[in-house]
């Protein structure tokens, strides 16, 4: 691991337990065990900092809906939106304080914006991306096809990132099993809205039910 990742993982640590508007360069450089002088030749100011640390050390929603969108088909419906929606929780769970700094400036703001449509990236990318597959998923049979995709990808997201506020509020991480059971117990609420109906207008069995 070379200078500018350890500075990357001390910066992501001092943001999460300080956030943006506490954490200096100085503090970020003495997590890393490096000089300050030695992060200004990786990073021009601590927003620069923040920006890298939102793009390159965010837990990994974007590569699994990557996955799900080559793989539609594969698992079950259930199965594959509970382990986004665990991903998804983690995701802000751990990102919500680097998120909230975000707002601390709008020049900061800004520029995570430019950069963000510089990437084709964005908050929406993920909403837009679990709509597509659940549209695959639809067009195998495996989602009801009167199901709105854009409503149930939006209560998806929403109630993970209500999780992540939560939990960030509250100053308690709870264990992963926690975490666990809420991203089941809210697909499983969510999947009964999606799964398909048997053409007498009946829920299929559970036989059925465990091949979705």
């Amino acid at each position: 691991m070379g200078t500018r990742d350890e500075i990357l993982d001390a910066a992501a640590e001092v943001l999460r337990t300080q956030g943006f508007a506490r954490a200096t360069t100085k503090s970020i450089a003495q997590v890393a065990g490096y000089s300050e002088a030695a992060l200004y030749k990786h990073f021009a100011d601590k927003a620069a900092i923040l920006l890298a640390v939102m793009h390159e050390r965010m837990p990994e929603l974007p590569g699994s809906l990557k996955e799900l969108l080559g793989n539609p088909g594969s698992g079950t419906v259930r199965g594959n939106l509970t382990q986004l929606a665990r991903t998804a929780i983690d995701f802000y769970v751990e990102g919500f304080p680097i998120l909230v700094s975000l707002f601390s400036s709008r020049e900061l703001l800004a520029a995570h914006r430019l950069r963000l449509q510089e990437l084709n990236a964005g908050p929406h990318k993920a909403q837009e991306g679990l709509i597509r597959y659940l549209r695959a998923e639809q067009k195998l049979g495996r989602v009801r096809r009167t199901a709105d995709a854009g409503a149930a990808a939006a209560l998806l997201f929403g109630a993970c990132f209500q999780r992540g506020f939560e939990v960030n509020f509250a100053g308690v991480t709870p264990p992963g099993e926690e975490h666990d059971k809420y991203a089941a117990a809210l697909v499983k609420t969510l999947y009964e809205t999606l799964q398909p109906t048997k053409p007498d207008g009946g829920r299929p069995g559970p036989r059925s039910t465990r091949a979705q």
